[in-house]
């Protein structure tokens, strides 16, 4: 039986990961970019993405593996009119992105639309944060970032292409944005070490190995990802039956765009490795697209429209035994609702990172819950 996990009040968790980063090296105000996509993502529900995160993906990669730069140095490469190409130096990815979002939309607020792409990034968190913080200012977003090999192409078992997510953020006349914030396989590297944290089996289906075997075992599967041996099945899944090609051809997209227009690394360039095995910065690329809507049509107009697509989607008729029909972003606006009281969930396997990160660093007027 797995135990109940504590909770923690947004408030705590999101000072505790800002004092973390700073601990690290993170300038301060970086530093409170970073913890805030972190606590975005809890407060959506997406745990895979939060706390979860903070110490194998960027403490880790700072403090002990040393492949990661506290202090980002951003370069501006390249500058045309609605276009820009930045070179992020190994730096905060989270900082990278929320540049790069906020150049987009200010070249949007001049010429219409603004696209700006980066290399040598790290990761950046929830992808749903950055076509939000366009949404926030009336615009359309849109984002994509490579990763690690993780999926096999149609008809393949090795793992070629990133998890690449291609995210679309929509305001609406709702309470909500509407935010399609997923992979373009089956489920992603966080999801897997979520499950590996709960001793939880994957389902069938989701990974394979380089026989064309389904893997279910997390902790195995974290392993043979890393080594090469095991893939990720793309969204449809293997084979063209259930569609699994439309999963790769999006995940290509998304590689595509994260490294041909900066001229960055793509698929086994960001294995992480070098050729001796030593671990070398993983060198991601992103894009980042802001299209304002006042360019087309009346903002309220359209917020209504995309609201009234949404209503009807929901109104729509359903199968028998549903509660209910959801649209993007809706679950995770549900899940702050009802977060708001409680926090975010702390498992054992969080605790002792937690309690790991608090003793290297200091941080010992913190007392959480679970130190009782």
């Amino acid at each position: 039986m797995t135990p109940t996990p504590h909770w923690i009040d947004f408030e705590t968790m999101e000072r505790f990961m800002t004092d973390v980063f700073i601990g690290i090296g993170v300038p301060e105000a970086d530093a409170r970019v970073c913890a805030d996509v972190l606590i975005t993502a809890d407060r959506r529900g997406i745990d895979s993405h939060g706390i979860g995160r903070l110490k194998p993906i960027y403490y880790d990669r700072i403090v002990h593996d040393k492949i990661q730069k506290p202090v980002t140095e951003l370069e501006i490469v390249r500058d045309h009119m609605a276009t820009a190409v930045v070179d992020g130096h190994h730096g905060m990815g989270m900082v990278i992105a929320t540049t790069c979002m906020d150049m987009a939309i200010e070249k949007a607020r001049t010429y219409g639309m603004g696209m700006v792409v980066a290399r040598n990034s790290t990761h950046y968190g929830i992808a749903g944060y950055y076509p939000m913080m366009a949404c926030r200012e009336n615009m359309i977003g849109l984002t994509g970032t490579n990763a690690r090999p993780s999926i096999a192409p149609t008809h393949g078992v090795e793992n070629m292409l990133g998890t690449n997510p291609l995210v679309f953020g929509m305001p609406t006349d709702e309470d909500f944005i509407f935010t399609n914030d997923y992979a373009t396989s089956i489920s992603q590297r966080g999801k897997i070490e979520q499950y590996a944290r709960e001793g939880k089996s994957l389902p069938p289906g989701w990974v394979i190995d380089h026989t064309g075997n389904t893997l279910t075992d997390p902790d195995e599967v974290l392993k043979a990802l890393v080594a090469g041996k095991a893939a990720l099945c793309p969204v449809g899944g293997m084979g063209e039956e259930n569609g699994g090609y439309k999963g790769y051809g999006y995940a290509t997209v998304v590689e595509i765009l994260s490294a041909a227009l900066q001229q960055g690394a793509f698929m086994k360039q960001l294995l992480g490795y070098d050729e001796d095995g030593s671990k070398i910065p993983y060198r991601l690329g992103h894009f980042f697209l802001a299209i304002d809507i006042a360019a087309f049509a009346d903002v309220d107009a359209v917020k209504k429209t995309t609201g009234d697509i949404l209503r009807q989607l929901r109104n729509s008729q359903k199968t028998p035994g549903a509660d209910r029909i959801y649209t993007c972003g809706e679950k995770e606006y549900l899940a702050g609702i009802e977060r708001e009281g409680k926090g975010v969930p702390i498992n054992a396997a969080l605790q002792e990172q937690m309690i790991v990160m608090r003793r290297e660093l200091g941080l010992s007027s913190y007392r959480f819950p679970f130190d009782d």
